[in-house]
């Protein structure tokens, strides 16, 4: 993983700001949230993202529920 960025500051901050008495569900959230949320500014980065009316009509079909 040479070409993986180094984490560790990021990760001792983010250790640092949980709350007192937090446990290792709490971290794993933490990092869940940050890696979603790194993902998707990469996507839309990467113009991977649809406009809110596609979307809707995804979930929509989804869930075969009608407009």
């Amino acid at each position: 993983m040479a070409d993986a960025p180094d984490i560790r500051d990021d990760a001792k901050r983010l250790v640092d700001q949980l709350p007192e008495g937090a446990g290792w569900d709490d971290l794993a959230y933490e990092v869940y949230v940050r890696q979603a949320i790194e993902q998707g500014l990469a996507d839309a980065e990467a113009g991977r993202t649809v406009d809110h009316d596609t979307a809707l009509a995804r979930i929509r079909a989804r869930i075969r529920r009608p407009a």
